[in-house]
C-alpha cells in the first residue's frame, strides 16, 4: 500500500523547506493541542473559581485538583505529564503568594513578572541573532545549534519568536496596572488573565503555522543533517 513508502521516506518529504522542518520540530515541542489545553485549564479553574467565589483557599483547590485530575488521566494513559506539572508549577507559586498575602490579587503578580521576563528574554535573543523558538527547535532534533547553519532557519526563527513576545507583552501592558490602582483588582484581574491566556497563546501559535503554510525558504543541507542524523551510540 502507498501508505508504507510514504511512512519510510516521510522524512524528507516533510522537510523539504525550512517552513516544514519548523512546523514539524515545534508541534512536537509545544505538544500540540492537548498540551496547551493542560497547561492552562488549571490556571483558569483557578482565576474562574476566585472570580465566582472571591475565596482563596477554595480557588487554589479546585486548580490545583484540575492540574491533579489531568495528570491522573496522563498517568493512566502513560504519557508525557509535561504539561501539566508545569501548569501544576504555576497553580503552586500564585498560591503561594495569595495565602502568604491574604490577597488574592497577589498570586497574579508572579505571572505578570514571568510575562514581563520572557517578553525581555526573547527580544534579547531576537536583537542577538539567537532567537529563542531556534532552540525549541533545536531541543527535539538533538542538536540544540544545528539551526544556526541556515540563515534561512534564523531569519524564520527570529519572526516567531516575535510572535511569541507579543502576547507576553499585551498581557504586562494590561495587567500591571490594574495590579497597581487601588483596591482589590482580582476581580479585574480574574477575567483578564483568562481572556489573554490561553486565547492569546493560540491566537499567537495560529498565526505561525499560518505564517509556517505560507513559506517555502529551501531547507540547507547542515539542517537538513541535522534533522536526519541518528541517535547517537556513544
Amino acid at each position: 500500500m502507498a501508505a508504507g513508502p510514504a511512512a519510510a521516506s516521510g522524512g524528507d518529504a516533510a522537510h523539504d523547506t525550512v517552513e516544514a522542518a519548523v512546523r514539524a520540530q515545534l508541534t512536537k515541542a509545544l505538544g500540540g493541542v492537548r498540551g496547551m489545553i493542560e497547561a492552562a485549564v488549571p490556571t483558569i479553574a483557578f482565576t474562574g473559581t476566585y472570580v465566582g467565589t472571591e475565596d482563596v483557599k477554595l480557588a487554589v483547590g479546585a486548580g490545583v485538583g484540575a492540574a491533579v485530575l489531568l495528570l491522573l488521566v496522563r498517568l493512566a494513559q502513560r504519557s508525557s505529564p509535561q504539561f501539566v506539572l508545569n501548569s501544576l508549577v504555576g497553580i503552586a507559586i500564585a498560591a503561594f503568594f495569595a495565602l502568604r498575602s491574604g490577597k488574592a490579587e497577589n498570586a497574579f503578580l508572579p505571572g505578570i513578572m514571568l510575562n514581563a521576563g520572557y517578553a525581555a528574554a526573547m527580544i534579547f535573543s531576537i536583537a542577538v541573532r539567537w532567537p529563542v523558538v531556534g532552540f525549541v527547535i533545536g531541543s527535539v532534533t538533538g542538536d540544540p545549534t544545528a539551526w544556526r547553519s541556515d540563515p534561512g532557519i534564523v531569519k524564520l526563527c527570529s519572526r516567531l519568536t516575535w510572535l511569541l513576545v507579543l502576547p507576553c507583552a499585551a498581557r504586562v501592558a494590561v495587567q500591571y496596572p490594574i495590579y497597581l490602582a487601588d483596591g482589590d483588582q482580582s476581580g479585574l484581574l480574574g477575567p483578564a488573565k483568562i481572556a489573554m491566556g490561553w486565547p492569546l497563546q493560540v491566537a499567537a501559535l495560529a498565526t505561525m503555522v499560518w505564517l509556517l503554510a505560507r513559506g517555502r525558504t529551501p531547507l540547507h543541507s547542515p539542517w537538513r543533517q541535522a534533522l536526519e542524523r541518528p541517535p547517537s551510540t556513544d
